[in-house]
């Protein structure tokens, strides 16, 4: 690996996970240092785990909460669950792509501080519609109100 800083760091997180060599939370603690797992790390780890890239991507890809792609600092969740797509969530995510200049396809902003992201389900039907930014909740969201929170995070 070409770049030091990061093997030493993929080193790190690997020794913390020595007696169980669990390849999911090993993935875990690298996304919550990189915001995603980049392709170099998965080939290190591979190589240091002594398992098979194959094995690795087959994790990473599994569980949806892992992401191949660099994410935003601020991670937006729309919920289209349910009770929050009745409660118009999807205009929720339309004026967030709008005003971010993002779409179903380009889900990061290309200074990489937001990315929009739906999901199936947050768990708080009861707060619909909701939507997320990192790991705070944020219920009952119009349009406006995202939009808003958007610009004091800008």
């Amino acid at each position: 690996m070409e770049n030091k800083e990061m093997s030493m760091t993929l080193d790190k997180i690997i020794k913390q996970h020595q007696e169980d060599k669990a390849i999911v939370a090993i993935l875990q603690d690298v996304q919550d240092e990189y915001r995603y797992l980049p392709k170099e790390a998965l080939f290190y780890l591979a190589d240091q785990l002594r398992v098979s890239i194959a094995k690795i991507y087959s994790v990473a890809t599994f569980y949806e909460n892992f992401s191949l792609e660099p994410k935003g600092k601020y991670v937006i969740k729309i919920c289209d669950g349910t009770a929050c797509h009745v409660r118009k969530s999807i205009p929720i995510l339309n004026a967030l792509r709008k005003k971010l200049s993002l779409s179903d396809s380009k889900k990061t902003t290309d200074d990489g501080l937001f990315t929009v992201e739906t999901v199936s389900c947050l768990g708080a039907c009861g707060l619909a519609p909701v939507m997320t930014i990192n790991e705070t909740v944020y219920p009952a969201m119009t349009p406006e109100a995202a939009t808003s929170l958007v610009d004091e995070l800008s």
